[in-house]
C-alpha cells in the first residue's frame, strides 16, 4: 500500500534552503534534545530529530470515487501521487487542508497523502488528523459517502513521525530513508519548509533515519508553536476557528480555484474581500505564570486595557493567540488571578509573505 520515498534536498520555492530546523526565536541555538529549550549542542552528533505524534492518527478513503468525494468536502486539492514504479519509489504528495462546516469553520485541520497505486489498483488516501477525532471525523465522512464507491477506514499500522533537521549546515541533499525500509512513506510537510518532514511508518521512526535520534515531543511543540502553525483540536477548536484567521492560505491549504466544497461561500467571500483584521500569532509569555498554564481564551489586553485578542493554545511560556494585527506592536498582557499580570508578546513568522508583516 505504502512505498518508500527518498529525500533528495532542499525544495524549491519560497523559502528555499531555509527548511532546516532554525528557529526564529533564536536562529543560532541549536535544540537540546528533552530539554525544552533552544541552546546547548546537539545531543551525540545527531542530525535529525525524529518525533513520535502519538496525538495524530490516520484515515485511509480508498474507492473508484474517492477523488471527487474528498474534493467536495476539502478547501484544498488533492495530493495525486506520481505513478508507481518497479525501478524507482513513486512520488509521494502531502497537502493540508481543513474541513469545514456549512458555516465556514474549522473542523478538522488534517495533512492527506496520495498514497502511490499501481493502474489496476483504485486511488487511495491518507488523512492525518487529531487523535482524539478520529472517530468524528470518520462519521464525518461516511455522512457525506451517500452512495459514492468509497472504503472509509482506520489506518492503525502506520505511525505518524515528525522529522525535523538538527543540523541546518549539513542537512540538505541527506538520504533520509534507507532504500531496504519500502513500508513507510516520507515526505514534505506541507504547511511550511520550516516543519521539516512527515514520516509514516509502522517501524520505530529514528530507526528508519540515518542519523536520527528520538526527540522530546515537548520540543516538537515548543517549535511549532514559535513557528506559529496550529495542529489539532486544542490550537483550532472544531466550529469556532475560522481558516483565514487561522492563515489556512500562508499554510498552502486552500485552493481559491478548486470546484466547489462544504464551507466555501465564507471562505471564497473574506478572501476575496481582502480584509482579515484578526490572525492566530506566535506569542512569548513573560512573567509569573499560572501553575496549570493561561487558560484558552483568556482575554489579551493592550497597555491602556483595551481587548486585543484571545489567547488561544500553548506550552508554557510559547503558544497562539488570535489578536486584531494592528494591535500586536504595542505592549500586550494577560491578567490571571493566580499569578497577576504576564507580558505577551506577538510576532510574524519570517516564512509568512511578507506583505503582511
Amino acid at each position: 500500500m505504502a512505498a518508500t520515498t527518498l529525500l533528495r534536498g532542499a525544495a524549491p520555492g519560497r523559502g528555499g534552503s531555509a527548511w532546516c530546523w532554525r528557529l526564529r526565536a533564536a536562529p543560532r541555538h541549536r535544540l537540546a534534545h528533552g530539554s525544552g529549550r533552544q541552546d546547548g549542542d546537539r545531543a551525540g552528533g545527531a542530525a535529525w530529530a525524529c518525533f513520535s505524534l502519538r496525538q495524530r492518527a490516520l484515515v485511509r478513503v480508498r474507492g473508484p470515487d474517492s477523488a471527487p468525494f474528498l474534493l467536495g468536502l476539502l478547501t484544498n486539492e488533492l495530493p495525486l501521487p506520481g505513478p508507481a514504479a518497479d525501478a524507482a519509489p513513486p512520488l509521494v504528495r502531502a497537502v493540508y487542508a481543513h474541513f469545514l462546516n456549512v458555516q465556514g469553520r474549522t473542523l478538522y485541520d488534517v495533512i492527506f497523502y496520495g498514497v502511490p497505486q499501481h493502474a489496476d489498483q483504485e486511488p487511495a488516501f491518507l488523512l492525518e488528523c487529531d487523535s482524539s477525532v478520529l472517530d468524528a471525523l470518520q462519521k464525518h465522512l461516511v455522512l457525506h459517502k451517500i452512495r459514492r464507491k468509497v472504503t472509509v477506514e482506520p489506518c492503525p499500522e502506520l505511525h505518524v513521525w515528525a522529522v525535523l533537521s538538527c543540523d541546518p549546515e549539513g542537512a540538505s541533499g541527506a538520504t533520509l530513508l534507507q532504500e531496504h525500509k519500502s513500508t513507510a512513506i516520507l515526505t514534505r510537510d506541507p504547511r511550511t519548509a520550516r516543519m521539516g518532514w512527515r514520516l509514516l511508518a509502522q517501524d520505530k521512526g529514528s530507526t528508519l533515519v540515518p542519523g536520527g535520534q528520538l526527540g522530546d515531543l515537548q520540543d516538537y511543540h515548543r517549535h511549532r508553536y514559535l513557528q506559529g502553525v496550529p495542529e489539532g483540536v486544542h490550537d483550532l477548536p472544531p466550529g469556532v476557528a475560522l481558516p483565514l484567521e487561522s492563515n489556512l492560505a500562508f499554510m498552502n491549504g486552500v485552493s481559491f480555484t478548486k470546484g466547489c466544497y462544504i464551507g466555501q461561500e465564507l471562505t471564497a467571500r473574506t478572501h476575496h474581500m481582502g480584509v482579515i483584521r484578526k490572525r492566530l500569532f506566535p506569542v512569548q509569555l513573560s512573567g509569573p505564570l499560572p501553575a496549570n498554564g493561561i487558560a484558552p481564551g483568556t482575554t489579551v489586553l493592550t497597555e491602556s486595557g483595551q481587548a486585543a485578542g484571545k489567547y488561544r493554545a500553548g506550552q508554557g511560556d510559547v503558544g497562539l493567540a488570535l489578536l486584531h494585527s494592528e494591535k500586536i506592536k504595542g505592549p500586550l498582557h494577560i491578567r490571571t488571578a493566580e499569578s497577576g499580570r504576564v507580558a505577551l508578546t506577538a510576532s510574524v513568522p519570517d516564512w509568512w509573505p511578507t506583505t503582511t508583516k
